[in-house]
């Protein structure tokens, strides 16, 4: 059941329902609201009050939409002992104990969160903890449970991963769909978060990771995301891989996602994973990895399923790439570059462009000229990829990618994954990110519909707030308000939305703000990055500095960059000032090179100034000397879903 006439309307709605007067609206004599009787009448005039009437999402929810416990099998081989319950349970903000026996809390209750274990061998990884005989049997599954008792779950990890890419996993010791173990493991899952959901208050959706890799290990993976309760998620088992109950083909798992909305009468999207580890298969532009055209049949399909992407987690970040972006002084970010998801095939410069979020949208707009329809035009979220049970992506509270990596004295000196190809340190780990969206309420349909019509964005692990709107009214006098987003509603469109044709001869106007992390770190700057394909068909991009703090003493240099704000991270101690940066800024911005024929994207950066890196806080806690080659400051960031510019047809 899609709902695109629905939302297509919502925004409208939004513009309109921002300026009503009290008067349109109706007393019900509910408690706190004067029963009517007793009125003397509807109030004439325009309501004083700034909020009445307000009908539009007024802060920002922060989350994860990818989240692995014991449930999934390499996070359960890896060491982690939480279950989805406690996963739920944790990011509500209680205090819980970690697989490592260490106590652990955030800083600040989550919004909402996605459990997301994998579908293929749902219910594998209990069975081989616990020992069951027909495990211990099998020669593989003995050795993979010795390796474990023996504290070596890592080792065992990669073989179970491995062995099941490859195709070589023992089949009698898989779990498969419609087995008695992967039932009751997806009815876990299921009543897991029906129990945590309190609408209201915290979002628990209900969701699983399917995890397509290509061999020899190309990254193909999608998070499903229900809208629905467990009456509907429990009619349909999980889509899986495995051939031939499953496929690793996307356009596979569409059809099950069709399938599974026309027998329910539910509502499911999928989010693509970080594309950085696909070697140059997860935004194709002329076939895909099997060879089939990329046509307006996949256009519509991709578009209509997968309206976000994941554009930064634990392996790293994938907005942008300086090999593709060389002027862009901040494209080279949590890069993770050296191979595919496995690290067995080494990347190579040409699969660069098919991996990366802005050059999917540059693409997107290549291909809309083309089919008539943009594949990539998605909104971005981050999430985590932990594997931990635990959504602790704060630098100073990171528990790492899987329980193995959590705290200790060694992991910043430990591999991650070692191959013949490459290797990749355990310091190389992002402590990244959250899931932000604009939604009107904390609930499933609230949040579920924002992430639908792309009212989204990504951070690094902060929880900055930032706003984004495209119109053609916006004035300077825009930037003073204490309100931006009634402004911005009421004259343009937010992020995520299309942006038609205005008057003759005009340029759009952006409004974009941000405001600080209460806790965290100030403002460096915002940036707008604009792309689009000229008038000879080639793609183009430009990012530009629109606002940024001490304006007055940091100007642009001759080549137009901002010199950079300083920083004031003391690295032994891992602590950092707020004595430069700003705590919010905000800004209209009007496109210098607007060419009305011609379609283009915007999106917003927002960059914070320089803080220390989670190595930093792990030398400072353990009395550590790191190596020199370990990046111990960062600038957290966030990322804005674009904003489409559509030409007159």
């Amino acid at each position: 059941m899609r709902r695109a006439a629905k939302l297509a309307g919502t925004a409208l709605a939004l513009i309109l329902t921002a300026s009503l007067p009290v008067s349109a609206q109706t007393a019900t004599g509910d408690a706190g609201t004067p029963d009517a009787s007793k009125l003397e009448g509807a109030f004439p005039g325009r309501a004083y009050s700034p909020y009445a009437g307000r009908n539009f999402p007024d802060r920002p929810l922060f989350g994860d939409t990818h989240l692995h416990t014991e449930i999934s099998m390499d996070a359960g081989a890896a060491g982690a002992r939480l279950s989805p319950a406690d996963a739920y349970h944790f990011a509500k903000g209680n205090e819980i104990t970690a697989s490592t026996g260490q106590q652990v809390r955030l800083s600040r209750a989550l919004d909402f969160l996605v459990v997301a274990d994998h579908s293929d061998n749902m219910g594998f990884f209990p069975k081989l903890l616990a020992g069951e005989p027909a495990m211990l049997a099998n020669p593989t599954g003995r050795k993979w449970y010795d390796l474990i008792q023996a504290g070596k779950g890592a080792e065992a990890a990669i073989d179970i991963v491995t062995q099941f890419s490859a195709g070589t996993f023992p089949e009698e010791i898989l779990s498969l769909p419609g087995s008695p173990a992967y039932k009751s493991t997806w009815e876990q899952i299921v009543k897991s978060a029906d129990d945590a959901n309190d609408p209201g208050t915290f979002t628990a959706f209900i969701g699983y990771e399917w995890t397509s890799q290509v061999p020899p290990g190309s990254n193909m993976h999608r998070n499903i995301v229900y809208r629905d309760g467990g009456d509907f998620a429990l009619q349909v088992l999980p889509y899986v891989t495995l051939a031939p109950l499953g496929s690793n083909n996307p356009r596979d798992l569409w059809k099950w996602m069709e399938a599974y909305e026309e027998k329910t009468g539910g509502d499911i999207l999928a989010i693509a994973h970080n594309g950085n580890l696909s070697n140059g298969i997860m935004f194709p532009v002329v076939e895909s990895y099997d060879g089939q055209p990329v046509d307006e049949a996949y256009a519509q399909t991709r578009a209509k399923w997968e309206p976000l992407y994941e554009i930064t987690q634990i392996k790293g970040d994938g907005e942008a790439h300086p090999f593709l972006s060389p002027n862009d002084e901040f494209a080279d970010f949590e890069t993770w570059d050296k191979g595919n998801l496995n690290v067995s095939a080494p990347k190579s410069d040409d699969m660069l462009q098919y991996e990366y979020a802005r050059e999917a949208f540059k693409n997107g707009l290549v291909l809309q000229e083309k089919l008539g329809v943009n594949p990539y035009k998605f909104g971005v979220i981050g999430s985590t990829d932990a594997h931990t049970g635990l959504a602790a992506v704060e630098e100073e509270n990171f528990f790492g990618k899987v329980s193995s990596m959590e705290p200790s004295p060694e992991r910043t000196s430990n591999p991650f994954m070692k191959t013949d190809v490459a290797t990749i340190m355990e310091w190389e780990v992002a402590a990244a990110g959250l899931a932000a969206v604009w939604a009107t309420d904390n609930t499933r349909e609230a949040i579920f519909d924002a992430m639908e019509r792309r009212e989204t964005y990504a951070t690094t692990g902060t929880r900055m707030a930032i706003r984004f709107f495209g119109g053609w009214e916006f004035e300077e006098d825009d930037a003073l308000s204490r309100l931006p987003a009634h402004v911005g509603y009421t004259k343009g469109v937010p992020m995520g939305a299309d942006l038609l044709p205005g008057p003759e001869g005009d340029a759009p106007t952006f409004l974009v703000a941000a405001l600080k992390d209460p806790i965290g770190a100030n403002l460096d700057r915002i940036q707008i990055v604009k792309g689009w394909v000229d008038a000879q068909g080639a793609t183009q991009e430009k990012v530009h500095d629109v606002v940024w703090s001490d304006m007055d003493t940091r100007q642009p240099d001759s080549d137009g960059k901002v010199p950079t704000v300083g920083n004031t991270v003391n690295v032994p101690a891992a602590t950092f000032t707020n004595e430069i940066g700003e705590p919010e800024l905000i800004t209209v911005w009007t496109d210098p090179d607007f060419d009305p024929d011609l379609r283009a994207f915007y999106y917003a950066r927002v960059i914070e100034i320089p803080t220390p890196r989670w190595p930093a806080y792990d030398a400072a806690f353990y009395g550590l000397d790191l190596a020199d080659e370990v990046r111990v400051v960062i600038q957290e960031r966030g990322y804005a879903a674009p904003i489409w510019y559509e030409p007159g047809q």
